[in-house]
C-alpha cells in the first residue's frame, strides 16, 4: 500500500538531507579507503534504507515501485557505492524471497535483511557464465534430505559483507538449460564456503565484489526458495526479480546524471575564460542542454514505467528500455561533465573523473545493454506474433 503524500515527502526530505550532509562529504574518503565508515552504515540502518522494498509486515518500509524510484533518485545524488551496499537487500538479495519464498523463509530472513542486520547477496554469475545464465555449471547434488552445492560464483556484489547468499545451482545435472536451475538460500557461514580476494575494479571503490566458492556445501531442501516443490524454478525467480532491479538501477542512473548536471552547471558559471563564465559560451550551453534533455527523458521513462508496474502491468519490455537508455545516458552525461570541467575534470580532486569511472558499470550489471536490446526486440516480436 502506498504511503500518504506527507509521509512520503518526509522520507524523501530525510534521505535528501542524509545524502547532502553525510554521504557527499564522505565520498572521497570512502573511495580512498575502499570502505564505508561504520557510523554511516549504522545511520543507513536507522533510516530504514536496507528495507525500502521489503513489506512492512517483515520490518521494511514496503515502498511501491513509484516510491522506491523517488528514493533512488535522491540516493543517486552521491557516490553509487553507498547505494550498492543497501541495493542487494532491497533488490536481488531479498526480492526472490519476497516474491517466491515460503512464509517460513520470509519470517526468518526478511526482518533481518530489512534491519540491515545481515546483507543479502545474489550468486548467479560464474567464471564462464554471465549473460547466458541458463548454462551455469554449479551443481546441487541430492543427498538424503539435503543438497550438496559445488561450484564457483564470480563478481558477486557484497559477498565480503554477506550474511545470506541466494545461490543458483543446477539440481538436475542432465539438464542443459534454465529449466534445471534451482535457487537456494545459503547462510554465509555454512561450512564449505570460501571467498576469493576482493576484486580490484575500474570504479566504485568501497563497494565490494569477489568470487564465492562452494565446496561441498550442504543445504537442506527446505532452503530452496519456495520450498522443495520449487525445484527447477530458480531461473523463473531470477527473471521475476529483474524488472524491479532494472527500474531501481535506472533511477539511480537518473539521480547521478542530475548530480553531474548540477555540478557541471555550477562549475561553468564560476569558471571564467576570455573574461566571462564559460557557461556563456554556446558550445558549453549545448552540452548542458543535451545533458538535461537526456536525463529528463530517462526520469520520465522510469516514473511512467514504475506507475505501470504498480498498476499490475507487465513491464518487462519497458523496464529493459529504461535500463538500456538510462545507463547509456548517464555515461554520456558523465563524459560531457568531464569535458565541461576540462583539465580539472581529469584530476581526481574534483571528483568528476571518479563518477566517470563509477557509472561505467551500469551498462554491464543486471543485464548488459546488449541483453536489454535482445529482451526488448524479442518481446516486440512475440507481441506482434500473438
Amino acid at each position: 500500500m502506498a504511503l500518504d503524500q506527507e509521509t512520503l515527502n518526509q522520507l524523501l526530505d530525510t534521505v535528501g538531507r542524509f545524502v547532502e550532509e553525510r554521504l557527499k562529504p564522505a565520498e572521497a574518503k570512502v573511495a580512498a579507503d575502499d570502505s564505508i565508515p561504520a557510523d554511516i552504515i549504522g545511520e543507513m540502518r536507522e533510516l530504514g534504507l536496507f528495507g525500502l522494498s521489503i513489506p512492512e509486515e517483515y520490518g521494511g518500509l514496503g515502498l511501491t515501485m513509484s516510491e522506491e524510484v523517488q528514493v533512488a533518485f535522491r540516493l543517486g545524488g552521491t557516490s553509487p557505492v553507498f547505494r550498492s551496499l543497501i541495493g542487494t537487500n532491497n533488490g536481488i538479495g531479498s526480492q526472490g524471497i519476497v516474491m517466491d519464498g515460503t512464509e517460513q523463509q520470509k519470517s526468518t530472513w526478511l526482518p533481518r535483511l530489512a534491519a540491515g542486520v545481515i546483507i543479502g547477496s545474489f550468486c548467479l554469475t560464474e567464471p564462464d557464465v554471465g549473460s547466458d545464465a541458463g548454462s551455469l555449471r554449479t551443481l546441487a547434488a541430492k543427498d538424503g534430505d539435503d543438497y550438496v552445492i559445488t561450484g564457483t560464483k564470480r563478481f558477486i556484489t557484497n559477498a565480503p559483507e554477506a550474511g545470506l547468499f541466494t545461490v543458483f545451482a543446477r539440481a538436475d545435472r542432465d539438464s542443459r538449460d534454465a529449466r534445471g536451475v534451482t535457487a537456494f538460500l545459503v547462510e554465509a557461514d555454512t561450512r564449505g564456503i570460501s571467498l576469493g580476494r576482493n576484486d580490484h575494479k575500474m570504479g566504485q571503490r568501497g563497494a565490494h565484489t569477489c568470487d564465492v566458492i562452494f565446496d561441498g556445501v550442504r543445504v537442506p531442501a527446505d532452503n530452496i526458495i519456495g520450498g522443495p516443490a520449487k525445484l527447477g524454478q530458480g531461473f523463473k525467480t531470477a527473471m521475476k526479480v529483474l524488472d524491479r532491479g532494472r527500474l531501481h538501477i535506472s533511477s539511480v542512473c537518473v539521480g547521478i546524471a542530475e548530480r553531474l548536471i548540477s555540478d557541471s552547471l555550477r562549475y561553468a558559471m564560476e569558471r571564467k575564460q576570455f573574461g566571462q563564465p564559460i557557461a556563456e559560451f554556446q558550445l558549453i550551453q549545448a552540452m548542458l542542454a543535451d545533458m538535461k534533455a537526456e536525463s529528463f527523458a530517462a526520469r520520465c521513462m522510469v516514473e511512467e514505467t514504475a506507475r505501470r508496474k504498480d498498476a499490475g502491468a507487465n513491464v518487462s519490455t519497458e523496464a529493459a528500455c529504461c535500463k538500456m537508455f538510462a545507463s547509456e545516458m548517464v555515461g554520456r552525461v558523465a563524459d560531457k561533465a568531464v569535458q565541461i570541467y576540462g583539465g580539472a575534470g581529469y584530476i581526481a580532486d574534483y571528483g568528476v573523473e571518479r563518477f566517470y569511472r563509477d557509472v561505467r558499470l551500469f551498462r554491464i550489471y543486471e543485464g548488459t545493454t546488449q541483453i536489454q536490446q535482445l529482451v526488448i526486440a524479442r518481446n516486440m516480436i512475440k507481441a506482434a506474433a500473438a
